[in-house]
């Protein structure tokens, strides 16, 4: 932690929240980026209150927190220009902290359950057109930019894999050279490092083997499968810079981001006749909540086009 974080937690409650952080790693197999964004929403919470009660929250002061203290620390992040997203995920974070506190008899923060978390307006999915999404897995689309023909290629795999395959980036990127080989399926780790069995596609396939086939550099069994321009792991943020490129070159929305390609996986299965619970399973769902967000996307679909075309419409 800097050492202004330092200045407003109190050591006790600073120790309660290492063994919450370490309980999440180890037990709850939490990634790094997740136990980061947990620590910082705390240590944004606690930073409010060394401010707002005049001096660092002792874990006793925290206990006797009412929802007024809660309130003004929204505020006073709405203030700041933070988004009902933003805070909402704050808020979940220091009830998750609260609620290790209370299971381990370090008090009781009801201040935070009494408090109703910000609304967000539903937003759903929007996913490519089926020529847009096979289009930016095309690595002679970005010919002529002045990188290198296996930098094109890669990014053309990476891609294709969140098209093809419906993984995440960081799946994508966590992917070891030793997964691919003669099979025809990947074993992909998802959050909550819950490993899955995603089905690798011919035309994806071959898209990875151009890009190895390539690749100047050495790839032992144990390490990544996509690595950047010196070497190291590829960037999730090299990913997203690609698809920017990409979309200037075809003309595409803002909103076709890498994620979107998953989006349109998912959209592209529905409408060919794909059921839920299969495409919850290759997503890597916990709950089958999460997927039928892409039967209103598919309902959405389907209304523009009847609109568009039917005469009495």
């Amino acid at each position: 932690m800097a050492e202004t974080e330092l200045t407003s937690i109190d050591p006790k409650v600073a120790a309660e929240m290492a063994n919450w952080l370490k309980h999440l790693g180890a037990e709850r197999r939490m990634s790094p980026k997740t136990l980061e964004a947990y620590q910082r929403d705390v240590l944004q919470f606690l930073s409010f209150l060394a401010a707002h009660l005049g001096g660092a929250p002792s874990l006793k002061e925290l206990a006797a927190l009412t929802p007024a203290d809660v309130r003004a620390f929204l505020a006073a992040r709405r203030a700041d220009g933070i988004g009902s997203r933003s805070l909402m995920r704050t808020l979940a974070g220091t009830r998750a902290f609260a609620r290790f506190l209370e299971r381990n008899g370090k008090g009781k923060v009801g201040a935070l359950s009494a408090v109703r978390a910000p609304k967000i307006g539903k937003t759903l999915p929007r996913p490519l057109a089926v020529s847009g999404a096979r289009a930016v897995a095309d690595p002679d689309i970005a010919a002529g930019d002045g990188r290198e023909p296996w930098i094109h290629a890669r990014d053309a795999a990476v891609l294709g894999l969140l098209y093809g395959c419906g993984l995440r980036i960081s799946e994508a990127l966590g992917l070891k050279r030793g997964e691919f080989g003669a099979r025809d399926v990947l074993t992909v780790i998802g959050k909550g490092r819950k490993q899955r069995m995603v089905p690798l596609i011919v035309p994806v396939a071959k898209l990875i083997a151009d890009y190895v086939a390539l690749c100047p550099y050495d790839q032992p069994a144990d390490g990544p499968l996509f690595i950047g321009a010196k070497g190291g792991p590829l960037s999730p943020r090299l990913v997203q810079l690609a698809m920017a490129r990409l979309r200037g070159a075809l003309g595409l929305a803002e909103t076709a981001t890498p994620h979107a390609l998953r989006h349109s996986f998912a959209t592209h299965l529905l409408a060919r006749g794909g059921d839920l619970r299969s495409i919850q399973e290759l997503l890597g769902h916990a709950s089958l909540s999460t997927t039928q967000i892409y039967t209103e996307v598919d309902a959405d679909r389907l209304i523009a086009a009847y609109r568009s075309a039917h005469p009495r419409a």
